[in-house]
């Protein structure tokens, strides 16, 4: 679902409650009126497609939430039902509340037995390495929702799908809604001539993120343009670096990448951003999770390409 879609859809909303106002009008007291005060809750069950394009039923309001993604547990957060999550992996560190929440192993390798003992109406996890253990997760009578978005329109589509699986459709949309104005913001400071650039996720060997990917999202909203043109994560060689030649270096600092020596690694000190002072850190929390925080990554990666307009 794309922003145009997404802003057709509130307009079509918007139209729909207007009328239904007006049909009330002049009544006498409707049921919303007499039950002033509460909340109703989603119609259940509620049934998506999730990222692995498996149609999954949820059949309740989830209680009980076990997320196997740092990722997911964020949108969790943000969705604000961190009180219904009983059970993270030992990857999540954000935010610090997860650190008093039951682990159920790694993202790598989830501890089945754990997530079992847990009794989880919903387990949100992803694909790629986890998606051997969604049908063994689901074998254990718990429902299994897999998040892993691709690209930033994707990212918005999985937060509104997390909140409909859970039952706060109307939160994922305000979180949705106020991710949108943010980038927009950002890209209205950015306007004009995007600036070249290349993003090192791991230096050796060295790999970069290429288009169609959640990281070329962002710095295109950021705006700049990725000197990578293939497809996907992909290798990438010093000779096809050096005849790129960035004008920014953007680097995330995590456990596959250091670029603390970038100017000393042989070969890179001819690069032009290398000379000119302009290699980036970034928060590698920000802009590889893709959850609602990749705002803030978008913006960091906006001040570093165009420093003049966010200056510190």
């Amino acid at each position: 679902m794309t922003r145009t879609t997404r802003i057709g859809r509130a307009l079509s909303l918007l139209l729909a409650a207007a009328v239904l106002v007006a049909g009330l009008a002049g009544c006498g007291a409707s049921s919303a009126e007499e039950d002033a005060g509460e909340t109703p809750s989603a119609a259940f069950p509620v049934t998506v497609t999730d990222d692995a394009g498996r149609q999954v039923t949820v059949s309740a309001e989830p209680q009980r939430i076990v997320s196997l993604a740092p990722a997911n547990t964020e949108i969790i957060y943000g969705l604000g039902l961190l009180d219904r999550l009983v059970g993270v992996t030992t990857f999540d560190d954000y935010p610090v509340e997860v650190a008093d929440i039951e682990k159920v192993g790694d993202f790598i390798t989830p501890n089945l037995e754990a997530i079992a003992a847990l009794e989880p109406d919903l387990v949100l996890a992803t694909t790629g390495v986890q998606a051997d253990v969604i049908e063994r997760i689901e074998a254990t009578g718990a429902t299994v929702v897999a998040v892993d978005p691709q690209t930033l329109d994707e990212l918005l589509d999985s937060i509104e799908m997390v909140g409909a699986v859970t039952g706060v459709p109307e939160a994922a949309a305000d979180v949705v809604e106020s991710m949108e104005i943010q980038i927009e913001d950002i890209a209205e400071q950015v306007e004009g001539a995007p600036v070249r650039c290349f993003i090192e996720i791991a230096q050796d060997p060295l790999f970069t993120a290429g288009q169609g990917t959640l990281l070329n999202d962002l710095i295109e909203h950021a705006g700049g343009e990725n000197v990578v043109t293939q497809e996907g994560y992909v290798g990438y060689s010093l000779e096809q670096l050096l005849s790129d030649d960035p004008a920014v270096y953007l680097a995330t600092l995590g456990s596959m990448s250091d670029p603390a020596d970038l100017a000393g690694r042989p070969g890179y000190g001819a690069l032009t951003a290398v000379r000119e002072g302009r290699v980036y850190v970034l928060e590698d929390n920000l802009v590889s999770r893709p959850g609602p925080r990749v705002v803030e990554g978008i913006r960091q990666i906006a001040a570093a390409l165009h420093p003049d307009v966010f200056e510190e």
